[in-house]
């Protein structure tokens, strides 16, 4: 499994176990799972607030695991999320960066998971009522309590970031942002440049190039997805020809499908994270085999122009 290095000194897998779904699973088959990441060595769980079919229902889930199993904690890298405020039925309202919703949200997390730390902190979605320097405040708090080691955003475009991170002292190293050969936004503008086709707009000033530039690690989250709708992209009929390259790279280096999208995101340089959502331990070790994959710079275009995109 590949590590990258957070924070300068925060050695993290490359491949994230996220836990949005673990409310479906028995507490058992929950143990397998994380146990099953734990081997493969994967290091990183990602959670937030919201998730589950009530607030805190997976990081209550995920810390009655950590009770059962002593020991998996100090092997750890646990991050989680706040900022989005939902109704009694799951929809969401607003959001919320004010110093004490950012601080009782962190403390509900800490509590449900059983834990007394938080290793990373993001903020779930743009705010845009957000002050900076209310945030910053709450961040001090948060890490002069010792309550969270690191903080990062999710779904924030490249002003965004640069507002948030001139008040807040705190490297902002992460941003979740949809990503996948199914969701490419991030990187269609680039290639499209100058010459005012479709998709040549810039619509996250540059959030790819920005982050990069400034050191800040891209999670992908829902990378076998496509668009904001969330459908999947696996042999999904609506996708033949994505699916045939699929596959056709995938034999080509022995492994499936969802393996050759693990390895075409960490393909790029930018070195990206991918969030891997299953709850199913064998399809988790298809991801992390993919991992370790290095396609080429043929196979990753060809997996690109496949979903229906052309190159100038």
């Amino acid at each position: 499994m590949k590590n990258i290095t957070l924070y300068d000194n925060l050695e993290v897998s490359q491949l994230i176990l996220g836990l949005m779904r673990i409310n479906h699973l028995k507490a058992p088959d929950l143990d397998k799972l994380i146990s099953t990441a734990m081997d493969l060595g994967i290091n990183m769980f990602d959670l937030a607030d919201i998730y589950g079919s009530e607030y805190g229902q997976c990081e209550a889930l995920f810390g009655l695991s950590l009770k059962r199993n002593p020991g998996w904690r100090e092997k750890m890298i646990v991050q989680s999320k706040c900022a989005i405020v939902m109704n009694s039925e799951r929809r969401t309202t607003s959001y919320d960066f004010s110093r004490d919703y950012i601080l009782n949200s962190v403390e509900a997390s800490l509590k449900r998971m059983g834990i007394e730390t938080m290793d990373v902190l993001l903020l779930h979605r743009p705010d845009t009522l957000m002050e900076p320097a209310e945030v910053a405040e709450a961040f001090n708090e948060l890490e002069s309590a010792g309550k969270v080691r690191h903080f990062g955003v999710s779904n924030m475009n490249s002003q965004q970031l640069e507002l948030l991170q001139s008040a807040v002292k705190q490297p902002l190293r992460i941003n979740q942002l949809q990503f996948g050969p199914g969701h490419t936004a991030m990187i269609d503008q680039a290639l499209r440049t100058n010459t005012g086709l479709p998709g040549s707009e810039s619509r996250d000033g540059s959030i790819l190039d920005y982050c990069r530039l400034k050191g800040v690690t891209i999670q992908a989250w829902s990378p076998f997805f496509s668009g904001f709708e969330r459908a999947i992209i696996i042999d999904n009929l609506a996708y033949p020809e994505l699916n045939k390259a699929l596959r056709e790279v995938g034999g080509a280096h022995g492994i499936t499908p969802m393996g050759v999208v693990a390895a075409w995101i960490s393909r790029h340089p930018a070195g990206i994270q991918t969030i891997a959502g299953t709850t199913k331990p064998d399809r988790l070790a298809e991801i992390a085999i993919g991992m370790d994959v290095q396609l080429t710079r043929e196979e990753w275009y060809k997996i690109y122009i496949a979903n229906d995109r052309d190159l100038p």
